[in-house]
């Protein structure tokens, strides 16, 4: 495809640095023996493999044992037997095994970075990410587990003869089902947090990522994590996606919209509980008074990190009349100073896409846009001289409702950019469509933004930040309204939803009845005369 207005030279046409340890045009397919060492952790007796193939060149990278619905059972078997002990662990110790985790995942960041690479493609400042965030969520459980899951204790309904506690009980298996844009954090933030609840983790990674997460349960087990407890297996969600929700307590599930309508149904028909992060078409705001500068930098990382692959990242941006014009010139220049480049090395800031299915995803968006009359300010084009699945960081003007970018999701590096005139429009249009999971709004006026934050559906909102601010707050809450989802990963709700809510009163001296000969007629009246002191009393 050729875009209307191609990319100056100088901008992403360049290639990023390359180490010369990692020829991007040599085969990256690891070690028999690392890739054997890796899945000997999976339970997978189909006898079958499936290949995995790098987006950094397209060559295989390693083959993976398949599961089969018998292993699946089987999975759940085990950790529903080593779950029982687990549950009677005191917190204290399962908070600090996260905290080891914490560091051994520190110590062994290079490793984890170079795997997630290999797999998805991504740029190492973007994969960096991930066992940074693990480390993050690792040591904030491991320091605020007993405020989360120890009893509490909670009003009587007689005062000093009434004594209430609150028990935060297992649920006993948890089932996940993680991606391939986040294959090392999504794998394991979610399954500490079950793990900490004192549950037994079955986990279905994407079948394009699996070693990414499986040097996650490699890291469990270096830390400690009793046999059995952290399950893996393998294989397409159409044939053990449906066995792990029939066998789990709990689901877990972050993907697209519409498999997670299917995960809601499944667990809706056992009485089971799930949490889902799915699809967004997030906005950014950039107000009147917002820092020009500032934005458009925040505005780079908000639609291209990890090559738009990230379920937080920016697809809508609407901007003031006011700073309009100097805020396009400023974005459209920092996009086109953006180097592009399949190695391992730092230096790159953006890598390809997943596969070749995403590629023309992507491409078909833009050239549907380009056709109906959008005008492309930079970028547009896969770039195949980079490597197979390369598209350049590519920024719309003039997309409208006719055109297929405009409301539905992209997942991919493409961005449509509007002007309004006030802000009750830019919010209106914000909230637009059927998503709401993550906002951003840039403004100078900190109290006004967080007024707007309120009014925009979305589950999470950044004020001049782009999405790390509330990502990396793992103290609050994060997940998605609407069709991005239900339920929220991170904070109390975090571990909380892995959990059932018990309730135990302990009653002395009295009874809830007539007792010292007190007719019927003569209970109900005291009890009367005791609400009325209650409340007199200020008694909740």
């Amino acid at each position: 495809m050729s875009a209307q207005n191609p990319t100056p030279a100088g901008g992403p046409l360049t290639e990023g640095p390359r180490d010369p340890e990692h020829d991007p045009r040599a085969s990256y397919a690891l070690e028999p023996d690392e890739v054997a060492r890796l899945t000997r952790r999976l339970l997978a007796t189909s006898g079958t493999t499936a290949e995995v193939r790098s987006p950094l060149d397209d060559a295989p990278l390693a083959h993976i044992p398949q599961s089969t619905p018998a292993d699946v059972a089987e999975a759940f078997s085990r950790a529903r037997r080593a779950q029982v002990a687990w549950a009677r662990t005191p917190i204290s110790e399962r908070a600090a095994l996260l905290l080891r985790l914490h560091d051994l995942v520190l110590d062994r960041q290079d490793e984890i970075i170079d795997l997630i690479q290999l797999e998805s493609g991504k740029a190492r400042k973007h994969a960096f990410d991930e066992p940074l965030h693990v480390a993050l969520t690792a040591r904030y459980y491991g320091r605020t587990a007993e405020k989360h899951l120890g009893t509490e204790r909670k009003l009587g309904v007689v005062p000093g003869l009434t004594r209430v506690e609150v028990n935060r009980v297992p649920k006993g298996v948890v089932g996940i089902i993680s991606p391939w844009n986040y294959p090392f954090n999504l794998a394991l933030i979610d399954g500490m947090a079950a793990l900490l609840a004192g549950n037994a983790v079955v986990i279905k990674p994407d079948a394009q990522t699996m070693l990414s997460a499986l040097i996650g349960a490699e890291l469990l087990d270096q830390v400690g994590l009793p046999a059995d407890l952290w399950q893996t297996v393998a294989g397409p969600g159409a044939e053990i996606g449906g066995a792990i929700i029939e066998s789990a307590d709990y689901v877990c599930f972050t993907g697209s919209t519409a498999t997670g309508r299917s995960v809601a149904k499944a667990c809706a028909d056992r009485l089971i509980g799930c949490s889902l992060e799915l699809g967004g078409k997030n906005p950014l705001l950039v107000l009147r008074d917002a820092d020009v500068e500032k934005a458009a930098e925040g505005a780079v990382r908000a639609s291209f990190s990890n090559s738009g692959q990230l379920c937080v990242s920016m697809e809508r941006i609407f901007v003031a009349d006011q700073v309009y014009d100097r805020f396009v010139e400023r974005f459209v220049a920092r996009t086109q100073a953006l180097t592009l480049g399949a190695t391992l090395d730092w230096g790159n800031d953006m890598g390809p896409l997943i596969s070749q299915r995403q590629l023309e995803a992507v491409t078909a968006h833009v050239e549907d846009a380009v056709a109906k009359g959008a005008r492309v300010l930079t970028g547009g084009n896969a770039r195949p001289d980079l490597g197979p699945y390369f598209f350049e960081p590519t920024i719309l003007e003039g997309v409208s409702p006719d055109m297929t970018c405009f409301g539905k999701e992209t997942f991919g590096p493409v961005v449509s950019i509007y002007r309004f005139h006030d802000e009750a429009d830019a919010i209106a249009r914000a909230n637009d469509g059927q998503y709401g999971l993550n906002a951003s709004i840039y403004s100078e006026d900190g109290a006004r933004a967080r007024f707007l934050a309120r009014h925009v559906k979305c589950g999470t909102v950044n004020i001049n930040e782009a999405f790390a601010a509330t990502f990396a707050s793992i103290d609050a809450p994060m997940g998605g309204m609407r069709e991005s989802g239900m339920g929220r990963r991170q904070g109390a709700e975090g571990v909380l939803r892995y959990t059932e809510t018990q309730s135990v009163a302990t009653q002395r001296l009295i009874r809830f009845g007539p007792q010292f000969g007190m007719s019927d007629e003569m209970y109900a009246k005291v009890m009367n005369a005791n609400l009325r002191l209650m409340k007199k009393l200020g008694r909740a």
